[in-house]
């Protein structure tokens, strides 16, 4: 039987520069477009983990939920519905 083969261990700020250097690339060389696309797309993510939760049962969960952010889209438009008055 052959050992085990180790894995070398990886270096993960070697990776994260390697992603900005590539996000940064996407973007034309402009910091600013770069920064703007990682805001939408982390945008993007937390509206897509928001519709896993909605769907997910409250009983899988066990309770369980994240936090919103409060600086969320969807966040805003929670505070605006809780204090719209009841007729």
């Amino acid at each position: 039987m052959a050992a085990p083969v180790e894995q070398q261990p990886v270096d993960e700020a070697a990776e994260l520069e390697v992603a900005a250097a590539q996000a940064v690339e996407a973007c034309g060389g402009d910091m600013l477009a770069t920064i703007k696309a990682l805001i939408v797309a982390n945008s993007l993510l937390e509206q897509d983990l928001e519709e896993v939760y909605a769907r997910a049962s409250h009983g899988f969960l066990r309770g369980r939920r994240v936090p919103r952010r409060k600086d969320s889209p969807s966040a805003e438009k929670a505070e605006l519905t809780q204090k719209k008055p009841k007729s």
